[in-house]
């Protein structure tokens, strides 16, 4: 049996490949990204890379000792050497903060805005939109707290789903207060969750004295149905005075920007770090885990890596997620262009030559050029399945005269056009040159054949 990709990863294929959908599709994942740069871009965030695996003192800090994450679904890798392992990283925002404390980036312009992409790993149970291997998008904003930014970085995130075409969202928008709200709401959850201890999963159990509001996020049925039996009061009934102001600006810009969203009472952020504002987006056609991304405000994350006091917010959207909300709503990329010419040689001696044309063209158009001698009929097949527009080929008639034959593939009109010409008729403002394809222009309705002393394809 031929060897097969891990569960919970996924090929991004070529175009034309026979098990081709939007979310295997390379120039799909190509395509969320490069929208995602113009939007981002134009925001003023710059790129930031980080490496793939890191510390495992980083996601336990970054992430938290009692989140999914660090307690099942981390992968850890080793190398042949004394230290005990590195950690895959499974989201972007602790690996950005790091890199922001380490490299001085304090002294940049404030606040700084950066954003990546890239592969996060997880050990989930696959299912839809949920992979071992995903890939995110991620904005943050490092040094600044006024709530500006926070409706800031909410409508950055709808821009982007806008931009790829997305209609069918919806902006779930809570806070999680400051960390004195937190304590006050985890005091009345250990409560609460105390009267229920046997019904409660063994991960909550583990919970229910550290961080009791892990539970109100937790994926197990027996979990969701004690919260709900006891009617469990939301976070927001607990913001003290200043998150409670925080969240009520943040709301007046996005009213005022006419963003739409969902108040949800009982948000709960899966990660640690979130502080304030917290947010959500949700797509039906994503499945059950119909979350396509969601952020919020990281204040304590710098301390939490031991650094000093910064503030910060920011956002991840899964493209596979994105990919997958694409499909549901019938939206499709278009077509890869083809070469804007295919040139073959149609005698041996001429390949080389040939080749080197074509790598000269590629300064102005994209060009590919068959690799062997090919009869005429086989070098425009050729040229057609490649989807290209023009197909130049050339003989020993045409190197003699120091031309190519050219034709224009969906007219079928054809010239002869001199070596010196080529570069600028196919490098014209037009994709196809209107003077070329007209038959009522001179001479240009003749179809000179190419010559045809050449080698078998």
């Amino acid at each position: 049996m031929a060897l097969q990709r891990p569960k919970g990863t996924s090929d991004h294929l070529p175009d034309g490949s026979p098990k081709l959908s939007l979310d295997t599709q390379a120039r799909a994942f190509q395509r969320v990204t490069d929208v995602a740069r113009g939007v981002l871009e134009r925001s003023g965030a710059q790129f930031i890379a980080t490496p793939i695996f890191e510390e495992p003192e980083l996601v336990r800090r970054g992430v938290g000792e009692t989140s999914d994450i660090v307690t099942k679904e981390m992968f850890t890798v080793y190398y042949f050497g004394e230290h005990g392992g590195f950690i895959l990283r499974p989201e972007g925002t602790a690996s950005v903060m790091r890199a922001y404390l380490q490299n001085g980036l304090k002294q940049l312009p404030s606040p700084l805005k950066l954003w990546t992409q890239g592969p996060m790993f997880r050990a989930e149970n696959v299912q839809k939109g949920r992979l071992r291997q995903f890939h995110q998008l991620d904005y943050e904003v490092i040094g600044g707290d006024d709530p500006l930014i926070d409706a800031e970085a909410v409508a950055v995130m709808m821009s982007v789903v806008e931009a790829l075409g997305l209609r069918q969202v919806t902006l779930k928008l809570g806070s999680v207060g400051d960390p004195a709200d937190r304590e006050r709401y985890n005091a009345y959850l250990r409560e609460q969750f105390g009267r229920r201890r046997a019904d409660l999963s063994p991960e909550s159990l583990l919970r229910l004295d550290r961080n009791p509001m892990r539970i109100l996020d937790s994926k197990s049925a027996e979990d969701q149905a004690v919260v709900r039996e006891l009617a469990v009061r939301p976070m927001l009934d607990f913001l003290g005075e200043q998150a409670q102001a925080h969240f009520a600006s943040v709301r007046r810009y996005l009213d005022a920007w006419g963003v739409s969203y969902q108040l949800d009472p009982g948000l709960v952020r899966g990660l640690d770090y979130y502080r304030r504002s917290a947010w959500e987006l949700h797509h039906a056609g994503v499945g059950a885990k119909s979350a396509l991304g969601g952020g919020g405000r990281y204040d304590g994350l710098a301390e939490q890596l031991g650094g000093p006091a910064t503030p910060g917010i920011g956002w991840a959207l899964g493209i596979e997620r994105l990919l997958i909300a694409m499909t549901a709503e019938g939206l499709e990329l278009p077509l890869s262009p083809g070469p804007h010419v295919y040139l073959a040689a149609l005698d041996g001696a001429l390949v080389g030559q040939v080749a080197e044309l074509g790598l000269q063209l590629r300064s102005v158009v994209r060009a590919e050029f068959a690799y062997r001698a090919l009869k005429p009929a086989v070098a425009l097949r050729d040229a057609g399945r490649r989807g290209a527009v023009y197909a130049a080929l050339i003989g020993p008639e045409e190197a003699g005269r120091g031309v190519v034959a050219l034709k224009h593939l969906s007219s079928g009109v054809q010239r002869n056009i001199g070596l010196d010409e080529l570069r600028d008729v196919l490098g014209g403002p037009d994709f196809v040159n209107p003077d070329f394809v007209n038959p009522d222009a001179d001479d240009r309705t003749t179809h000179p054949q190419p010559s045809t002393n050449q080698e078998q394809a």
